[in-house]
């Protein structure tokens, strides 16, 4: 483990919203009440898109602008994910995982097939993708997304389960442990050597991975790290705390957790987070003001690694990741309430280098934040009900 405190980086990043976008034009409608849909035309791509799922289809949003580029009609309830390049998402379909060319506006017929399509991982040069039904981990170059389906390696956990998994840059992949019923851990191994495991995970669900590719995986007793060829346990201070939700940020070595105490609860709705410190191995859990709650599609990571928090009270609370302290809140949306079911819309954040976006279904609008000014920059109305946001987060090629 290494030692090193992390500071902030000194300097801003691109701002998103100055992006130059190939297809300009005129981005109201008449009424000036939302953006009109423009059809991108053959071969053009745009910056930055962004998908959003609403019952019934997929919305493709110009990033910087909001526009509505494309509006693509498809049934069931649909899950988006970045699929680890500039231009590409994946669509969770009962099928599989669907390859949408997020930057054309253009949804393929090329799926990578899937028992109960699960996780999607994008880290570094490897996108991995878990196969719930059957345990089949299927791991790709999401570069090569451009040119087609692209070559694939393909692992098998010893059982299906709900599952999650990432490969390393130096290869090394990490994979959960469990059966149909229930998680129990995780192992990583180097081709067919097994390097590490740990069986004191139960309930593991939630991954990412943050500076110095240490992996952080939730627990219903806290968390587990991988980092330096070993596995780390980080046990909640509290009897039952379950970490279900997990956002890094390559250039801090701290975890955004959700955290919930309260294990008889049908549906909690939880009021504190936790912080989950990869350099010293601790968990820190943080507490909303009262009565704010939040949830799982409430967390998010600031351009300079801030942690974040949708509240239901409608503000995007910013927290410094090492100390929890607060260190603005921005009002985004009116106070909402977490719905029963869980595929059912409710405001939701997304962020990607300097952009935050939030969607609010009871105004069919998705926001632009500027974490850094503390401001809402730029709000566009849909006219379907948006439910899950996602979008195309790349990264230079190596």
């Amino acid at each position: 483990m290494k030692s090193t405190r992390w500071l902030y980086r000194v300097g801003a990043l691109s701002c998103t919203a100055a992006l130059l976008v190939a297809c300009g034009g005129d981005n109201e409608t008449a009424d000036g009440t939302g953006p009109a849909t423009e059809t991108p035309a053959e071969g053009v791509s745009f910056e930055e898109p962004l998908v959003v799922t609403y019952d019934g289809g997929l919305y493709v949003l110009d990033g910087a602008t909001l526009e509505v580029r494309e509006d693509i009609p498809l049934d069931g309830f649909l899950r988006v994910n970045p699929a680890g390049d500039e231009s590409h998402v994946l669509v969770t379909t009962d099928e599989g995982f669907r390859i949408l060319d997020a930057g054309k506006g253009q949804l393929t017929d090329d799926t990578f097939p899937a028992a109960e399509a699960g996780h999607v991982v994008a880290h570094g040069e490897r996108t991995v993708l878990f196969a719930d039904g059957s345990g089949e981990i299927t791991a790709f170059d999401p570069h090569d997304l451009g040119d087609g389906m692209p070559e694939t390696e393909k692992f098998t956990t010893p059982q299906p389960h709900h599952g999650v998994a990432v490969v390393l840059s130096d290869g090394t992949l990490v994979h959960s442990l469990g059966d149909p019923e229930s998680r129990t851990g995780a192992v990583a191994l180097q081709g067919d050597r097994e390097i590490a495991r740990n069986d004191d995970c139960p309930g593991l669900h939630g991954e990412t991975v943050v500076a110095d590719e240490a992996v952080v995986l939730g627990c219903e007793n806290g968390a587990l790290i991988y980092a330096g060829g070993q596995f780390t346990k980080v046990p909640s201070p509290t009897p039952y705390g379950r970490i279900g939700n997990i956002k890094g940020h390559s250039d801090s070595p701290v975890a955004l957790g959700d955290m919930k105490i309260d294990e008889d609860a049908e549906l909690e709705r939880p009021e504190q987070f936790s912080l989950i410190d990869t350099t010293t191995d601790t968990l820190n859990i943080v507490d909303l003001p009262a009565s704010v709650s939040y949830s799982f599609r409430s967390l998010a990571r600031g351009p300079q690694a801030e942690a974040l928090i949708l509240g239901t009270d409608g503000r995007l609370y910013v927290f410094d990741p090492v100390t929890g302290d607060t260190i603005k809140t921005v009002d985004v949306t009116g106070p909402w309430t977490e719905p029963d079911d869980w595929q059912d819309p409710r405001p939701t954040a997304f962020s990607r280098d300097d952009a935050v976006y939030v969607a609010d279904p009871a105004t069919r609008q998705i926001h632009l934040v500027d974490v850094q000014a503390g401001t809402v920059t730029a709000s566009a109305t849909l006219e379907q009900t948006p439910n899950e946001v996602s979008g195309a987060v790349g990264h230079h090629h190596h």
